[in-house]
């Protein structure tokens, strides 16, 4: 049996937590050469973070996990996964008011999710979106978004 740990305590692990494994799969989903070890450990990192979230953030924290799950869903082959979390992250960043950032982000996501679906005409509409969008960021922003939309296939194959 374990003490008791206040609710505030615990709070604060899970918001650590939260904060660590979403920024260690973010990094493992930019990193151009993955190991088998690696893309098992994004996945579990993005999945934690999600949990943890859901413990001690708000609806913005849970839709930006969407988002990482689905990304990383994309990178892995599992297109299926892929799109429904990036169809959630979307649809809630665009009938929300949300930073440039974030509005290229769900449409770089969604183009990586249809490309793992094979959905070509969702993939060109919103791979050009995001291109589009990410191009015009301030320059702090574009290089994090390119870090990202750089695994995103230019299009998808036939």
């Amino acid at each position: 049996m374990h003490d008791a740990v206040s609710p505030e305590e615990l709070a604060k692990w899970h918001r650590w937590f939260a904060v660590d494994c979403n920024n260690r799969a973010w990094r493992l989903a930019e990193s151009r050469t993955r190991s088998p070890q690696d893309d098992a450990q994004m996945l579990q990192c993005a999945h934690a973070a999600a949990l943890h979230w859901s413990k001690v953030g708000g609806e913005l924290h849970n839709v930006r996990a969407a988002m990482l799950l689905g990304h990383v869903c994309a990178l892995l082959g599992d297109g299926k996964a892929a799109l429904a979390y990036a169809r959630h992250a979307y649809e809630y960043v665009m009938s929300h008011e949300s930073p440039a950032w974030e509005i290229a982000f769900a449409h770089a996501v969604l183009a990586n999710a249809a490309a793992a679906c094979g959905d070509r005409g969702l993939h060109e509409s919103h791979y050009g979106k995001a291109k589009a969008l990410g191009s015009a960021l301030p320059e702090a922003d574009r290089v994090v978004f390119e870090a990202t939309f750089r695994a995103v296939p230019a299009a998808v194959a036939a």
